[in-house]
C-alpha cells in the first residue's frame, strides 16, 4: 500500500493515509482512459444541430424556366442545393452521439487516472477545509496553502454546501463528490485534492 501525506488547511503535514494499490497503484492503461474520455465527451454533445433539405425549404414549386431552348442548364426547382436559398444536401440532422462502454473498462479507466495522479505527485490529501462559513477568499487561501494547481478538481466524500459555495467561483476549480467523479475531470486538471474521508470511499467503490 502506498502512503500518502495528509495536509491540513495550512499546508502542514499532519499524518499519512494508506492508499490501496488496487486503486491508486496500478499501471495506468492509456487505452482505457482514452476510451473513457471519448465516451464522456460524446455523451456531453447535445446533437441538436439541424439543416433543411430541399423538401423542407419553402417555395420552389415552379420550374424556373422551360426545359429546352434557353441555353441554361435544366432546372426543376429554385430550392435545389446549388441554388441560393436552396436546401442543404447531406447536412446534419438531430441525432444522439451517446454510446456505452464496458463497465470493467470504465472502472479500469478510473483506477488508471487515479494511479497516474498519485504517480505524478498531483494528488493532494486534505484532512479538512475547516471553513467556518461560505467565503471564497478562505477557500482560495486553503488551495493556495496546499499548493493546488491552476486547474484543480476537489473531491468530497459527500455534498458539502459550505465547501462548494466557497470554491465554485474560483477560476479553474471544480468540486465533485466520490459518486460524480469521472476520468475526464481527473485527467483534465493539474491537481486532484481529495479529502481524507473520500479516499476510503473511493477505495470502497473501485477496489
Amino acid at each position: 500500500m502506498a502512503e500518502l501525506k495528509v495536509l491540513n488547511k495550512a499546508g502542514e503535514e499532519v499524518g499519512t493515509v494508506n492508499a490501496s494499490d488496487a486503486v491508486f497503484g496500478i499501471e495506468p492503461n492509456t487505452s482505457a482512459m482514452h476510451m473513457a474520455v471519448v465516451n464522456y465527451l460524446a455523451n456531453q454533445r447535445q446533437g441538436t444541430q439541424s439543416t433543411k433539405t430541399r423538401a423542407e425549404v419553402s417555395g420552389g414549386g415552379k420550374k424556373p424556366w422551360r426545359q429546352k431552348g434557353t441555353g441554361n442548364a435544366r432546372q426543376g426547382s429554385t430550392r435545389s442545393p446549388q441554388w441560393y436559398h436552396g436546401g442543404v444536401a447531406l447536412g446534419p440532422k438531430p441525432r444522439s452521439y451517446r454510446f456505452a462502454i464496458n463497465k470493467k473498462v470504465r472502472r479500469l479507466a478510473m483506477k488508471s487516472a487515479l494511479s497516474a495522479k498519485v504517480r505524478d505527485g498531483e494528488m493532494i490529501v486534505l484532512d479538512s477545509f475547516g471553513l467556518d462559513g461560505v467565503k471564497t477568499k478562505d477557500g482560495k487561501a486553503v488551495l493556495s496553502a496546499i499548493g493546488a494547481g491552476k486547474k484543480t478538481l476537489v473531491v468530497l466524500p459527500e455534498n458539502d454546501s459550505t465547501v462548494y459555495l466557497s470554491l465554485r467561483n474560483i477560476p479553474g476549480v471544480k468540486v465533485s463528490t466520490v459518486s460524480t467523479i469521472n476520468t475526464y475531470d481527473l485527467l483534465n486538471n493539474d491537481s486532484l485534492v481529495v479529502l481524507q474521508d473520500a479516499v476510503a470511499k473511493i477505495e470502497e467503490v473501485y477496489a
